[in-house]
């Protein structure tokens, strides 16, 4: 029986089957560890370590309430809200990229690529105003073509000349967040505002809302969309077949004859492309106006998406709701409790140490684990038939 069962596990799809088994278990552990030891340092910092933490987990959810005035009311609206806004976003990021990195070009230029697409949509949005035909598609199309140029020069300078993507990104970072000032402090702010700022955008030109007293808008309705066609270009497309041997194989690629040059390019250019979608919700969605002071730094917040996901275009919606929950649950408790938000970047800190630990589950106990699982299982039905017949 052993020696079946160790053949088994030595077939390919044993071997696969045993490999997602690690993966998941790997993030389960990364969370559970995480949030363990977060609510360890929670409680050396707390009075109240236990309602700290459950405002940090539960304050992100509406809240039912009754009232014999108005009946049932959906109230605390605006913090879920948030959880979806930013879902929206890091979505977007954790797909620009992950592309990359299916390629293994880890690319950090997610913020110079939001940064200038969002500029570009705001830009052709105020140009062409309202009354425009076909205004949407046209900001779609120049913010898209925008972060696709964008990321296509680190893309470029790697593949031509060798130039480290990690170096390149942040450089063209820094270069995207000035011009992104530069041009909104001088060309496109709004004389009568108090404060640098761009005109609001075109009423034609503005994504329309979902959730009243939240900034969620119809872009949800896009995402799922998005995210196919970045799973499809991975998955179903010649060029995604490239891209993710020449990530897992570049010695192969080259001798079989791949494009591994232009693989990498369009790699790098395609994160770009997702990335203008972040960016253009931000300009048309969230903001409906563009300020100077554009946060920095919500790439780094989609490499993280990435990361949980393994960089799997499927599962970064699930990891960036999950990321963007604890942010929302960590204003929640910085606002109620004691505790200020830095808790929580250590939780989110300590999940990427364990999700990128290759061996935090061993090979030989995930391969246990799967096993006894699916004789539990079988035993299960098998019980159940023998109910059903009775």
């Amino acid at each position: 029986m052993k020696d079946i069962e160790r053949a088994n596990t030595s077939s390919p799809l044993a071997l696969h089957a045993d490999l997602v088994w690690r993966q998941r278990l790997r993030l389960f552990f990364a969370v559970f560890c995480a949030l363990l030891i977060g609510f360890v340092v929670t409680a050396t910092v707390s009075k109240e370590p236990v309602r700290a933490y459950l405002t940090m987990l539960t304050g992100p959810l509406p809240e039912i309430r009754w009232s014999d005035l108005h009946g049932w009311q959906l109230r605390r609206m605006v913090r879920f809200g948030s959880v979806i806004e930013d879902t929206i976003t890091l979505t977007f990021l954790g797909l620009a990229v992950a592309i990359p990195f299916r390629a293994r070009q880890f690319s950090l230029g997610a913020d110079g690529q939001l940064f200038l697409s969002a500029l570009a949509a705001a830009a052709v949005s105020l140009y062409l105003g309202d009354g425009f035909p076909f205004l949407l598609p046209i900001v779609f199309v120049a913010a898209i073509l925008t972060g696709f140029t964008w990321g296509l020069v680190p893309g470029v300078l790697k593949a031509r000349y060798q130039v480290n993507e990690i170096v390149s990104t942040l450089m063209l970072n820094l270069i995207a967040v000035q011009l992104y000032r530069l041009i909104i402090s001088e060309c496109m702010r709004d004389p009568g505002a108090g404060f640098l700022v761009t005109p609001v955008l075109p009423s034609s030109a503005i994504f329309s809302g979902l959730i009243t007293h939240t900034n969620v808008s119809t872009m949800l309705y896009l995402l799922p969309f998005v995210v196919f066609a970045a799973w499809y270009l991975l998955m179903r497309t010649t060029t995604g077949y490239e891209i993710r041997t020449v990530g897992s194989a570049p010695a192969f690629a080259r001798r079989v004859g791949m494009p591994v040059t232009r693989s990498i390019m369009l790699s790098m250019a395609f994160g770009g492309a997702f990335a203008a979608f972040a960016g253009l919700h931000i300009s048309n969605g969230l903001l409906k106006r563009l300020p100077v002071e554009l946060s920095p730094g919500l790439g780094f917040d989609g490499l993280v998406v990435s990361l949980l996901a393994r960089n799997d275009p499927k599962a970064i919606p699930m990891a960036a709701f999950f990321y963007a929950y604890l942010r929302t649950g960590a204003q929640a408790m910085e606002r109620t409790t004691d505790v200020s938000r830095e808790v929580v970047q250590i939780v989110q800190a300590l999940i990427i140490l364990f999700v990128v630990a290759e061996h935090l589950i061993p090979a030989g106990f995930s391969a246990r684990l799967r096993l006894s699982w699916n004789s539990f299982l079988q035993k299960f039905n098998y019980i159940r038939r023998l109910k059903g017949q009775k």
